[in-house]
């Protein structure tokens, strides 16, 4: 038996049970410009970072984070680091822990880092990792970082800026993710303003702002911190290990020295410590823990 076939490609399909558009039908489509989408509301939203989709950016909502300036320990209050090692640190805090240089007047500092990974802790806790000109032995600072915590069972990370007495800035625009590569600069403009201006290297983010800042300019900083939460020194976040380098001051090497490192103590015992300076003096690593780290290869 033969199957007859009727020339007509639309009868041919309807045969075989496939639905056919009419022609006139397709070409009203093609040659319409409005879709109304009935019932449905669409709409054409900002960029959203990628890092915001998978919720490891957050604004802090009801918290008052900042950075603040170093709170030194009372000499009957300092406790040294307790594992095996050569230490020659020259000042020690509750909240911060890296490298400060004074004695001059600063007007621009740069600074590399990779942003650390927090691991679990009971309660939550908190770290940022940061570059900044003043706060050392006064209480302005101007600063710019990253912010790794855990918070709510979760490890939560940002980018941020702050001029003090402000709290922190989110720069919820930028994606942020351990591993990242971090650069940051901090610049006098000499006209009463600063310009800020943070990099992730590895997402190719750029974030940059200009305000107003008038403070002394008697220290800068690299540092990994305990922020203050709502006006309270939080519990340092576990945070593993940083590296900072290079980085400059002025425009040169800053020439570190050990006497210009400090180490953090919480509850009288020491949980962040840097390394001795690599070789260069332009960088060192910091560490969770009370064992100093080897300086990072130059």
């Amino acid at each position: 038996m033969k199957m007859r076939f009727v020339s007509t490609g639309a009868v041919a399909l309807a045969i075989l049970g496939v639905s056919v558009i009419p022609a006139t039908a397709l070409a009203a489509t093609e040659n319409s410009a409005v879709y109304t989408h009935p019932n449905t509301e669409i709409t054409n939203l900002p960029k959203t970072p990628f890092s915001m989709l998978n919720q490891t950016n957050y604004t802090h909502p009801g918290v008052s984070i900042t950075n603040a300036p170093r709170h030194p320990l009372s000499p009957k209050s300092i406790v040294s680091p307790d594992s095996k090692g050569t230490y020659n640190y020259g000042w020690s805090a509750s909240n911060w822990s890296g490298y400060a240089v004074t004695g001059s007047t600063y007007n621009d500092i740069t600074g590399n880092w990779v942003v650390p990974t927090v691991t679990a802790t009971s309660n939550s806790s908190y770290s940022s990792t940061w570059i900044g000109i003043d706060g050392f032995n006064n209480s302005d600072l101007i600063q710019t970082g990253t912010e790794q915590d855990y918070v709510n069972g979760r490890a939560q990370y940002d980018a941020w800026w702050e001029i003090l007495p402000s709290a922190e800035t989110v720069i919820t625009t930028m994606a942020v993710y351990p591993g990242d590569h971090m650069t940051a600069h901090i610049h006098n403009n000499g006209n009463g303003t600063w310009t800020i201006t943070l990099n992730d290297v590895t997402r190719n983010e750029t974030f940059s702002t200009t305000k107003s800042y008038s403070g002394p300019d008697t220290s800068a900083e690299w540092i990994q911190e305990a922020p203050e939460i709502n006006g309270k020194i939080a519990t340092l976040a576990q945070y593993g290990e940083t590296t900072f380098d290079p980085d400059t001051v002025n425009g040169v090497n800053p020439g570190l020295t050990a006497s210009e490192s400090g180490y953090m103590v919480q509850n009288n015992v020491t949980v962040s410590v840097p390394s001795n300076p690599d070789s260069d003096t332009d960088g060192f690593n910091v560490a969770y823990g009370s064992t100093q780290p080897a300086p990072p290869q130059s």
